[in-house]
């Protein structure tokens, strides 16, 4: 049965690196960080390099949340990166994954009735700045998308999830373009506490550039960062149709629960495995043709080596990147940034370096090769992976256009 290709047409990024795309790639490759003081007590995170507010007319701002606002950024780049595709409207779909929405509106707003004490000084604008699925929405507005507007919510794995979705929409004949992504701005008090509250956070807060601190032997957890990253999917016939760039194949997509705990990941690393595999399977790719992983590692000592393990059960001693050392950790974003990076280092053939690993080095107990400088090497393949919350695993297969 014949397979329908799904390419990368299109790219567009705002993070804590970079405005757009080159910015934060470029700032990758030389190892840079984009953590830094959050303004509160005692808390690093990666806030946005630049305002997305600052790319949208000034009403139209005020009207949207951060997180819609760097969502409708990252598109507009995609979309012209992709070179603005005349599509049917009705082949067209949005898929824009998020973890928590418009959180930071829901507290604005919160507290305008508390001070108050009356709905009249609470926005009309509230619900559809809060609610998840603006962002996706938005977008399917912006560019006239009628086959669909879908809204992932699996926590960190939320922006890998939409573009499997948009993966599927494709190679279902639903669709013949999908612009999808992931979006999060919740850099908050209550946020930032309730992790903390976990033992989730890095506690290597002194010198902000250096708390992400993926697969070292002293990593103590994650650092949470903002930001928006959209990609532009189209089946390869369409693409060729209209003789668009290609930056890579979306070659496979893989899903799979751990159906074991709301925060902790499986400690066989089934689900991981399967989600692996999976998008193995269907890019009819064998593990040695993978040039390298691109980890979720977030810097916790428990995911690391959850992930570790799974990793190398399949691989064996793989070669990994970890690019939340330099990003921190995007959330319902990640996943969308992190494949934009593995699209990149398919194209131009280079692995990212993971930072903050001098100090401590890499942990002992994880048998990997953790790429700490900069490699120029042909990647055939890359397999960038997603887990969240919820025992959410998502695996995503970029190769070679």
């Amino acid at each position: 049965m014949h397979r329908t290709e799904v390419v990368v047409t299109g790219l567009g990024a705002i993070t804590p690196l970079g405005g757009d795309v080159k910015s934060t790639w470029d700032a990758l490759l030389a190892g840079e960080s984009g953590i830094r003081d959050a303004g509160l007590p005692g808390t690093v995170a990666g806030t946005m390099a630049a305002d997305p507010a600052g790319a949208l007319p000034p009403v139209r701002a005020r009207r949207l949340d951060r997180a819609q606002q760097a969502a409708l950024t990252a598109a507009a780049e995609a979309w012209a990166d992709a070179g603005a595709p005349e599509v049917d409207p009705d082949r067209l779909a949005s898929a824009i994954g998020t973890g928590i929405g418009g959180v930071r509106t829901l507290l604005k707003e919160d507290d305008a009735l508390e001070a108050a004490g009356t709905a009249r000084r609470v926005s009309p604008r509230t619900v559809p700045m809060l609610m998840p699925n603006a962002a996706a929405a938005l977008i399917s507005i912006e560019y006239g998308a009628r086959a669909g507007s879908y809204t992932p919510v699996s926590a960190c794995s939320s922006g890998a999830e939409a573009l499997a979705l948009g993966a599927r929409l494709i190679r279902a004949g639903e669709a013949d373009v999908v612009i999808a992504g992931g979006t999060e701005a919740a850099i908050t008090p209550i946020t930032v506490a309730g992790f903390a509250q976990a033992r989730a956070l890095s506690r290597h807060t002194a010198e902000p550039a250096s708390a992400s601190r993926p697969f070292a032997a002293d990593r103590s957890g994650f650092v949470l960062s903002e930001g928006a990253a959209v990609v532009v999917l189209e089946s390869a016939g369409h693409a060729a149709a209209r003789r668009a760039r290609v930056h890579a194949v979306l070659a496979g997509t893989g899903i799979a629960a751990d159906a074991h705990d709301i925060t902790a990941p499986a400690p066989d690393g089934a689900g991981q495995l399967a989600a692996m595999r999976k998008a193995l399977a269907q890019a009819e790719l064998d593990p040695a043709r993978v040039g390298h992983i691109n980890a979720h590692a977030t810097g916790t000592p428990v995911g690391d080596a959850a992930e570790a393990h799974a990793v190398g059960e399949l691989f064996g001693r793989a070669t990994v990147t970890a690019p939340k050392a330099s990003l921190g950790h995007l959330f319902g974003a990640a996943g969308a940034i992190e494949a934009l990076v593995a699209v990149l280092s398919v194209e131009h053939g280079v692995v990212p370096p993971t930072r903050n690993l001098a100090a401590a080095g890499v942990d002992p107990g994880i048998a990997l090769d953790v790429v700490t400088e900069r490699r120029d090497v042909p990647q055939e393949a890359v397999l960038s992976n997603s887990f969240g919350f919820g025992g959410q695993n998502v695996s995503l297969v970029v190769t070679a256009a």
